[in-house]
Parts: structure tokens; C-alpha cells; sequence
């Protein structure tokens, strides 16, 4: 019976260290999101000062359009030339992603941020962001209750099943010294 207290008392801590290390760690992801979102605007003005770029140079040399001058330029012979137009292909496509991304963070949840920032085109901002990143408490209220919640449900993800198979374990071995304690009084 000792034994058993001992258990509970050892798991009843456990379960509290863990949910205040889950709460802490829950509390974190508003910030990430914060630092995340700072991080992509740099990035999509670094990007949109390119692509103004783009269009300055088709407008000087009269093409229609940045895509036209791009098409031209992957016909050329000139194998930098091509790779050049690849490669202002790509600048165009991470635009637009960062634009999207911007768009959910400035309009979005802390679940759609989250979402996002775990989405295979948001994914690849993770370890910059990271770089810079501080841990801290947010401010806002919907990253407290972000946190509080997020925090409780990963707990009760693990502590719930812990605490059943504890339960069961209990009952078990109840049921077990009551057998003995029958076959014992049954003997005599």
C-alpha cells in the first residue's frame, strides 16, 4: 500500500512538471508566430524590391509583361541568360508564397499561423526564425489563452492514459489481495 501512495505521489508531480513544461513551451508558439511573421515581411520586401526590378527592365526593353520577358530570356542560347530567367522564376513564386504567408498573418488565428508556419512552404522559415528567437511570454490574450489551452490538452493527451493504465493497475491489485484475503478466510 506504501508503494502504491509512493506511485501516486511520483506520478501526481510528474503530471505537474510536465504540464508546466507543456504550458511554457505552448506559451512560446504566439511569440514564434511574432518573430515568424517579422521575419517573412523582411523577406517579401526583399522580394517585391526584386521583382520591381524585373518590371522596370521590361518595361524598359518593351515587353509586355515580366512573365514575357522571362519566357523570352528561357529561349535565348545564352545558357546564363536561361538560368538567370529560371532564377528570377523562382524569386516570383517565393513572392507570391511570402505573400500568402503574410496574408494569413496578418489576417489569420494562432492556429492558421501555426498551420502555416508548419506547411511545407512555411516550414522552410523555421530555423531562421529560430536563430533569433527568445523565449518570452506573450502579451496579447489570445496568446495566453492560446498557450493556457494548448498547454491543458497536450497534458491531458499524455496524463489521461497514464493515469488509466495506473487506475486499472489499482484496481487489479485490489481484486487480487481480495482473492487472497477469501481463498486465506475460506482455509481457516
Amino acid at each position: 500500500m506504501l508503494v502504491t501512495q509512493e506511485f501516486t505521489l511520483i506520478f501526481k508531480t510528474l503530471d505537474k512538471l510536465f504540464f508546466g513544461i507543456t504550458l511554457v513551451l505552448a506559451l512560446q508558439v504566439p511569440q514564434l508566430a511574432d518573430h515568424y511573421q517579422q521575419f517573412l515581411a523582411g523577406m517579401h520586401e526583399s522580394s517585391q524590391w526584386q521583382i520591381r526590378g524585373y518590371q522596370e527592365t521590361a518595361k524598359k526593353y518593351n515587353y509586355v509583361s515580366v512573365d514575357a520577358m522571362i519566357a523570352h530570356h528561357l529561349q535565348n542560347e545564352v545558357p546564363s541568360v536561361r538560368d538567370d530567367a529560371v532564377q528570377k522564376q523562382k524569386t516570383i513564386i517565393q513572392y507570391n508564397e511570402l505573400s500568402e504567408g503574410l496574408s494569413v498573418f496578418q489576417n489569420g488565428n494562432i492556429i492558421e499561423k501555426l498551420i502555416f508556419m508548419l506547411s511545407p512552404s512555411g516550414w522552410q522559415y523555421i530555423d531562421n526564425t529560430l536563430e533569433n528567437f527568445k523565449f518570452g511570454l506573450p502579451i496579447t490574450t489570445e496568446g495566453i489563452l492560446f498557450g493556457v489551452l494548448f498547454g491543458l490538452f497536450l497534458n491531458l493527451l499524455v496524463s489521461t492514459p497514464t493515469s488509466m493504465i495506473a487506475k486499472r493497475r489499482r484496481t487489479r491489485k485490489k481484486q487480487q489481495a481480495i482473492k487472497k484475503q477469501t481463498i486465506n478466510h475460506s482455509n481457516v
